[in-house]
């Protein structure tokens, strides 16, 4: 895309008991969307295939999480995030996310499966602040920083990154 969506304070209302899909190649480009991921995020489907996913990425969200995101399923891992996503029009939608390695017959990763579903408000209300709290410190010192500030709360809480999400 040519053009920088500006972000908007108006949200996209989650459809109750729907999946958002999406598949990507190693890289992140989009190879497979539902209509669900089309119409939430107000793109065609031929605006999206082929983009990076990160198509929809919304400023809110902290860097922290995705570096978190990839580094685990890159390694072979699922991962559960709730991400703030943007629409073409700069309205926002926030998801569950449910990210995995896709594997060929070889047992060799050859892309990443993603399913959203919608978040429970009070999860909203742990993740919103805390989000803003690490975009914030990402600002001043860094993903570093934002990453030592999980750290922190994570061993506080004695879990692992996983659990935490799970537990909310």
């Amino acid at each position: 895309m040519n053009y920088k969506v500006q972000p908007k304070n108006v949200e996209v209302p989650y459809p109750d008991g729907n999946l958002i899909v999406s598949k990507t190649d190693l890289k992140g480009k989009l190879t497979y969307c539902n209509e669900l991921f089309i119409e939430m995020s107000r793109y065609t489907e031929e605006e999206l295939l082929g983009q990076p996913h990160n198509i929809i990425r919304h400023p809110d969200m902290p860097r922290i999480i995705f570096k978190l995101l990839w580094d685990t399923i890159q390694q072979g891992n699922e991962i559960n995030a709730y991400v703030k996503n943007m629409a073409k029009d700069g309205a926002y939608y926030w998801v569950f996310a449910n990210v995995t390695p896709s594997y060929d017959h070889n047992d060799t990763i050859i892309g990443y499966f993603s399913v959203r579903r919608k978040p429970k408000r009070e999860s909203l209300q742990i993740i919103e602040p805390l989000y803003a709290e690490l975009l914030q410190l990402e600002r001043t010192g860094g993903m570093e920083a934002s990453k030592k500030r999980i750290d922190d709360i994570l061993e506080q809480k004695e879990l692992s990154y996983e659990e935490f999400i799970l537990s909310i």
